[in-house]
C-alpha cells in the first residue's frame, strides 16, 4: 500500500480528506490565522534550516541543489523525521507549505523523502 501523503498550500481550504494537517514551514504563513490554518501540528523542526531557506529564496534555478541540501538536512534530523514517519504510518498526512510556487518547495521534497522511507520499511 502506498503511503497516503499529500502536499497542499496552507492557504487552500481544509478538507476532511487531508487527514493530519502538518505545516512544514519554519515561519508562520503571512496573513493566516491559526484557526483558518486548521493544523494538526506545526513542525518547524523538519523545515529547511534558516540558512538553506534564505539561500534557496524560492529560486527555481537552485531547485536541484536545494533538493540535495535539504535531503542532507533530513538525513541528519532523525528525531523529526521519525516523528513524521510515525504520523504517516497512522494514516493520511497532508504536508502544508506557504510558498506560492507549488512545484518548488520543501513539502514536495519532504513528501518524496517520507514515501521512499516508508516503502523501504514495510
Amino acid at each position: 500500500m502506498t503511503p497516503d501523503i499529500h502536499v497542499k498550500r496552507v492557504y487552500d481550504p481544509a478538507s476532511p480528506d487531508d487527514g493530519q494537517r502538518i505545516l512544514v514551514d519554519r515561519l508562520w504563513p503571512r496573513g493566516l490565522s491559526r484557526e483558518k490554518a486548521a493544523l494538526t501540528a506545526w513542525d518547524k523542526e523538519i523545515a529547511p534550516s534558516t540558512d538553506l531557506r534564505q539561500w534557496f529564496a524560492h529560486d527555481p534555478a537552485k531547485w536541484g541543489e536545494f533538493i540535495s541540501r535539504y535531503r542532507t538536512e533530513l538525513a541528519a534530523n532523525t528525531q523529526a523525521v521519525d516523528e513524521l514517519l510515525a504520523r504517516a504510518r497512522e494514516g493520511c498526512v497532508t504536508l502544508l507549505f506557504g510558498a506560492r510556487d507549488t512545484q518548488h518547495n520543501e513539502a514536495i521534497v519532504l513528501a518524496d523523502w517520507l514515501r521512499s522511507h516508508l516503502s523501504r520499511t514495510k
